[in-house]
Parts: structure tokens; C-alpha cells; sequence
């Protein structure tokens, strides 16, 4: 990387402004005042603008200072910690897996998914969620390791990036106690009067759920819609309405929100897929994840 500037001048440039002299500058560093000045000189040289500007027996900063300093704390703040962070790298070894999970993606399913490497004991893991498309950009540009999501990755000549199914689960209908006697009298029509909590519409399997509704004849009762499959399932629990989630996690979702099955949603299917941004996957964790 090419820069127009010397990291060395813009940190007695700090130095500098953090003392309001450089005579105070030259004492903390142990240099000469003369040098001191020159550097800072220098680095306006390098930047085209005064960065300091005299006022009473000291320095005050300019506008383009102002812009400088703002930078340079965000640099030279960074590393103060660079010692700190080595230091506990060192003491604790391990592997890295940065995964994207696609704000759809239910909470309960990433845990299963991400079952063959959570018992690795140097694992360090670090999930990031978003939407879908802002997490293959993130892939794409080496942010992440992979990406967990609903959907395959659509074909992109911009984007390189390979799509492999985990699996899929049937879908099936869950209700708090205070809902079910009534979702399962006449179920699925039953959908149509009971309230009913769908995932929008950039949740890939909302198009399916559409699509079963439509062959059922029933018009549901749409109470709430909701990007995120964890908030979903937890005003389903308080009862807010019938809902929609995998039976591949049937036992935790009955245990972690005390809801039951009402009833099947059958031919409806949750597809999984992991995304990586090589061909051929390198990252030893997510290799693991891979069907074998």
C-alpha cells in the first residue's frame, strides 16, 4: 500500500495536538523542538493543508486538523491495544470461523447446523447476522468464511461464490396453550380465525407458505410478520399467534418457547445451504460443516 504521507509525521502531528505545543511535544518525545517541527511541517507538506494554526503561547488545530486528529486518535488508539491483543493471541490459541447468518435463517436451525465443530476446543466463533445479499457481498470480499442461509446463492459474475445444501426440514404449525384447542378445531382451516405469524416476504420459505395457503383455500388470519425467526417464535409463545417453524428442532422449540404441534404443514420444506467463497474449501472448520 502506497501512501502520501508518513505514519511516523502524523504521530508527532498527535503528539502535537494531544500537548497544545510542540515544545511540550518535543519533551514528552524526547526529541528536539527543530525536529519535531519540521515533521509536522512535513506532513502538511504531504496532506496540502496547515493542520495547525498559532493561538496565545500555544497550537490550536485548523478545520483540516480537526479532520486529521480525528483520524490519527482512531489510528494511534488502535495501536496502544496492538501489545494487548498480541499478548492474548499468544496466551490463548485457536481457530478462527466467521460466519454469516442470513437474518431468516431460524436460530434454533444455525445451532444444529453449526453442531460439528461446536465441541472443537480452540474454537473461537464469531456470528454476524444481516440480510441476505449484504452478507454474500461481505463473503465475496473475504469478511467472512462462510455464510449460512435459506436460500442458495443466485448467480452472480460479480460475486464468487459456491453453494452447498446442508439440508432441509418440513415445516410444520405450533401454538401456545392458549391457541391450540382452537387452531387444531378444523385445522388448517382453523388458520383463517385464529390470528397466524408468517416471516416476510424476503424469507425464502414465506413464498412456499403462500403457495400451501393457496392450495388449502384458507385466507389466514395475518396477525404479525416478522424478518426475524427468533422474535417470530417468541411472540408465537406469548400467544400473539399460530406460527410456522421447522420439526427438524421440534423438541428444543417446544422446550425453549412451551408451544405444541397443531398441525402438519405438509409439502412445505425450510432448505439450508452453506456459502463459501472458494471452490474449493480450505478453512479446516468449515470443511467439517460440509456433507460428507
Amino acid at each position: 500500500m502506497s501512501l502520501g504521507f508518513s505514519y511516523r509525521h502524523l504521530y508527532y502531528f498527535w503528539v502535537v495536538a494531544k500537548e497544545g505545543s510542540i515544545t511540550a511535544a518535543a519533551a514528552r518525545l524526547g526529541m528536539a523542538v527543530q525536529t519535531v517541527s519540521t515533521q509536522v511541517r512535513e506532513l502538511e507538506r504531504s496532506l496540502g493543508h496547515a493542520l495547525l494554526k498559532p493561538a496565545g503561547r500555544g497550537l490550536v488545530l485548523t478545520e483540516a486538523g480537526l479532520a486529521a486528529m480525528q483520524q490519527a486518535d482512531l489510528i494511534f488508539q488502535l495501536g496502544e491495544q496492538l501489545p494487548a491483543v498480541i499478548g492474548a493471541a499468544v496466551r490463548s490459541p485457536g481457530i478462527r470461523l466467521v460466519v454469516g447468518i442470513s437474518d431468516g435463517l431460524p436460530k434454533l436451525v444455525v445451532r444444529r447446523l453449526l453442531q460439528p465443530i461446536l465441541n472443537e476446543p480452540n474454537l473461537r466463533l464469531l456470528c454476524h447476522e444481516d440480510a441476505f445479499s449484504d452478507m454474500l457481498a461481505d463473503l465475496a470480499l473475504h469478511r467472512l468464511d462462510a455464510v449460512l442461509a435459506d436460500r442458495a446463492a443466485p448467480p452472480n459474475p460479480n460475486l464468487k461464490v459456491y453453494s452447498h445444501a446442508l439440508g432441509s426440514s418440513s415445516l410444520a404449525w405450533y401454538a401456545s396453550r392458549s391457541l391450540q384447542a382452537a387452531a387444531r378445531a378444523g385445522f388448517p382451516h382453523s388458520l383463517a380465525s385464529v390470528p397466524v405469524l408468517l416471516p416476510t416476504a424476503h424469507v425464502a420459505v414465506r413464498a412456499r407458505l403462500d403457495q400451501w395457503f393457496a392450495q388449502k383455500a384458507v385466507r389466514p388470519n395475518v396477525s404479525g410478520e416478522f424478518e426475524d425467526s427468533a422474535l417470530l417464535k417468541t411472540f408465537g409463545a406469548s400467544g400473539m399467534g399460530v406460527f410456522a417453524a421447522a420439526e427438524l428442532v421440534h423438541d428444543q422449540l417446544v422446550a425453549q418457547y412451551n408451544v405444541e404441534k397443531v398441525g402438519p404443514c405438509d409439502g412445505v420444506e425450510e432448505h439450508f445451504f452453506l456459502i463459501v467463497a472458494e471452490k474449493k474449501v480450505q478453512h479446516p472448520m468449515v470443511r467439517r460443516l460440509l456433507p460428507a
